[in-house]
């Protein structure tokens, strides 16, 4: 069986409070959105190891005994009876983005096992599962749009829709410490939520809605302003940084021609977001 996860991008993200744990309160809205990878999971009879990762595509550091797809069946198979597979997974959604590649991955696992072997586990549950793996994991069993708060973990529905605009992804070459983009950032509780802003016109989006990551990642890589800037100037409704970083986007009424060739050396990616955002699950 094979499915294909997607990524995600965050539209604005607010540090609200630092915590008693060390963590961070934060406001921020997950939209789904059509940039995939490829999973396909294979049954293998017979074999001595109970879930092996083959991995193509963009390369992924460390070991593929610990990689989040191969946690999400452990994680199953503590509670259910699974047989042996054999995973192929093709990354093509960047790494270290900002764009919940992984995570997507870990969660279309944990979808795909409970169909192909009829687990009978419902969504609710499968969230529950996901959150053992990461914080953004449970987005990505339903794929709705969610404005997150807590630590990223707290989901609110959110009437959020995109269709029918085209959305460009560029992922310079650029490592984004999450640990260091924190340490940039002061904790400020905002006067007007981002649920609220989110609910105004696009066109009201670039003068209201912010990433708080962006001013401290921008002064140590000032080449990330210099694309967002790139993307407004072709044209974008609205551009920013996703999460932490190093992925940006910009979201645009009529596609960009060429647009590879204004970010050479960077994974671009354009794409029309379907006018419903189920559509980005495949």
């Amino acid at each position: 069986m094979i499915t294909f996860p997607h990524a995600k991008i965050n539209i604005g993200l607010q540090v609200t409070e630092r915590r008693p744990d060390g963590y961070h309160n934060l406001d921020t809205v997950f939209y789904p959105i059509p940039v995939h990878d490829a999973l396909e999971v294979i049954e293998a009879q017979g074999a001595d190891y109970d879930c092996r990762l083959h991995l193509s595509g963009v390369e992924i550091e460390g070991d593929t005994d610990n990689n989040l797809v191969v946690r999400a069946y452990r994680l199953l198979a503590a509670d259910y009876t699974l047989p042996p597979v054999d995973v192929y997974l093709h990354k093509h959604i960047p790494t270290g983005a900002g764009l919940g590649g992984g995570s997507a991955d870990a969660s279309f696992m944990l979808r795909m096992l409970n169909e192909m072997y009829a687990l009978g586990i419902s969504n609710e549950q499968l969230e529950v599962y996901a959150a053992k793996l990461g914080a953004d994991c449970p987005f990505f069993i339903t794929s709705t749009p969610v404005y997150a708060t807590g630590i990223g973990n707290e989901f609110h529905p959110i009437a959020l829709e995109l269709g029918g605009l085209y959305l460009v992804v560029v992922k310079p070459d650029v490592f984004v410490s999450t640990k260091e983009a924190y340490s940039m950032v002061r904790p400020e509780k905002p006067e007007v939520t981002l649920d609220e802003k989110i609910a105004r016109p696009i066109a009201e989006w670039r003068d209201t809605i912010s990433n708080d990551f962006e001013k401290g990642i921008f002064a140590l890589h000032p080449e990330l302003n210099d694309i967002k800037q790139k993307l407004y100037e072709l044209g974008a409704l609205y551009a920013a940084m996703s999460g932490s970083g190093s992925a940006l986007f910009g979201l645009f009424e009529a596609p960009v021609e060429n647009v590879e060739s204004y970010f050479e050396g960077c994974f671009c990616e354009q794409q029309k977001l379907p006018d419903s955002h189920r559509g980005a699950s495949k």
